[in-house]
């Protein structure tokens, strides 16, 4: 009984996840712009108010499959040279996940980028430049259980500023996905340690029943000291 009551309670949430898509003019949008998915529109709405992503930027897309920001990323920093009479910039792109190519964006599937391996292929790959950028647009899969949940894309916040502090210029941004919540403040507050400056951004392609936010972090201020066991040194 248990069992089609769960197959029941998926079949539903499935129909209901279909008739939102079917609703959804940004899914539309993506098909007819060539992204891959609609989340695309998040990142151009949040560049067309703070202009982070600008032609000959270097970008790292962190958690990047399917890949619809890193596209964005390649479109606005110019990196697959398609306008020659612009800077052309350098995108990285990693995911645990695959990430089928992507023309301008040097892809790392399969790949963690909380490991050593991970930041060492990036210094490699970047071959001693410093990133102006850091995206990250990810989340955890949902248990379904609300206060798990946020403490997991919690950690995942901090390991995407950690990272960014290992690879990012003087003077370089952050933006990064967060769910609403009291962590928030918290999460700011340790931020201005290392940035200038942090505000909350919620694009309307954010559909309205979502509690992402996103946290554009700029002016990395660089740090004295190395960090140490995923903790601030």
């Amino acid at each position: 009984m248990c069992f089609l009551v769960n197959c029941l309670k998926r079949f539903k949430s499935s129909q209901q996840w279909l008739s939102r898509q079917k609703a959804d003019p940004y899914v539309e949008k993506a098909k007819i712009y060539n992204y891959r998915c609609r989340s695309a529109f998040k990142l151009l709405e949040m560049n067309e108010k703070t202009n982070i992503l600008t032609p000959g930027l270097t970008v790292i897309d962190l958690g990047a499959s399917p890949g619809s920001w890193t596209q964005v990323a390649v479109q606005k920093t110019n990196s697959d040279g398609a306008d020659k009479n612009k800077p052309k910039g350098t995108v990285l792109s990693i995911d645990k996940l695959q990430i089928f190519p992507i023309q301008g964006a040097t892809i790392m599937s399969n790949m963690d980028f909380s490991t050593i391996a991970a930041h060492d292929k990036v210094v490699e790959t970047l071959n001693g430049k410093k990133v102006d950028l850091v995206l990250s647009d990810m989340a955890p899969s949902a248990t379904g259980i609300r206060e798990l949940d946020k403490d997991r894309i919690i950690g995942l916040c901090y390991m995407a500023i950690r990272f960014a502090a290992l690879v990012t210029k003087v003077d370089g941004n952050l933006l990064f996905k967060v769910w609403d919540g009291k962590e928030v403040p918290i999460l700011e507050m340790d931020l201005e340690r290392f940035y200038k400056s942090t505000k909350i951004l919620k694009p309307r392609a954010s559909r309205s029943d979502s509690s992402e936010k996103f946290i554009l972090a700029r002016g990395f201020k660089g740090i004295q000291r190395p960090l140490q066991n995923g903790r601030w040194g």
